[in-house]
C-alpha cells in the first residue's frame, strides 16, 4: 500500500486524561456493583488513561484519515475520504467544562445502530481539524469525478491493446468451453 504524504496530524488535550477518569468514576458509582470497583480505579485510572492517551494518533493524509488508538487493545483504522459521509463533533457537559471536543467519523458502509466509525475525544482544535477532513474529502471527491468525466466515450480502458488482448482470450476460451459442452451432451 502506498504511503500518501502527511497532511496534518491531530494532538490531544491532555485534559482528556481527567475527562476519561471521572467519567469513569461516574459510571461506576451509579451502576453501584462497581462502587467496589472505585478503589482500583483511582489507583490505577490516571496510569491507564496516560498510556491510552500516548497510544491515540489520528493523521490526514492525501486520501484516508488514519486512526490508531488503543493500550492493550489496539485499533488501527484508514478510513478513505472518499467514503466518508460525514465528520460530526460531540460535547456533553463534561468535555464542555474540560473544554474539549470528540469528533465522530460516519462513513456511508457502517450500521447506524452502531455509533461512529471512529470517535476520538481531546482533539486539540477538533473544528479546525473536521474542517481540513472535508475540505481534502472534497477534493478527492471532486478530483474523481473530472476524472471519470474525462474518460473517452469509446470505453475507456476496453480501448487500450492489453485490454482487448484480454479479451479475445476469454472469448476464445469461452468458445472452446462451449464446443467442450456441446461435444459431451451429444455423447
Amino acid at each position: 500500500m502506498p504511503e500518501h504524504k502527511v497532511l496534518l496530524e491531530a494532538e490531544f488535550n491532555p485534559r482528556v486524561r481527567t475527562y476519561w477518569m471521572l467519567s469513569w468514576i461516574i459510571g461506576l458509582t451509579l451502576s453501584v456493583v462497581g462502587i467496589p470497583l472505585l478503589p482500583i480505579w483511582l489507583a490505577i485510572g490516571y496510569y491507564v488513561t496516560a498510556r491510552y492517551l500516548s497510544h491515540m494518533r489520528c493523521v490526514l493524509t492525501e486520501r484516508s484519515l488514519n486512526v490508531n488508538k488503543g493500550w492493550l487493545h489496539r485499533i488501527e483504522k484508514t478510513v478513505p475520504l472518499d467514503k466518508i459521509t460525514d465528520v460530526g463533533l460531540a460535547h456533553g457537559p463534561i468535555m464542555r467544562f474540560f473544554n474539549i471536543e470528540a469528533l465522530t467519523v460516519e462513513t456511508a458502509g457502517q450500521s447506524a445502530t452502531a455509533g461512529p466509525l471512529v470517535k476520538l475525544a481531546g482533539v486539540v482544535d477538533a473544528r479546525g481539524f473536521r474542517k481540513a477532513v472535508l475540505q481534502q474529502r472534497d477534493a478527492i471527491v471532486a478530483a474523481s469525478s473530472e476524472s471519470k468525466a474525462a474518460l473517452p466515450a469509446g470505453g475507456g480502458l476496453l480501448d487500450e491493446p492489453d485490454s482487448q488482448e484480454v479479451l479475445l482470450s476469454i472469448r476464445d476460451s469461452l468458445r472452446r468451453i462451449e464446443q467442450l459442452m456441446g461435444t459431451r451432451r451429444e455423447i
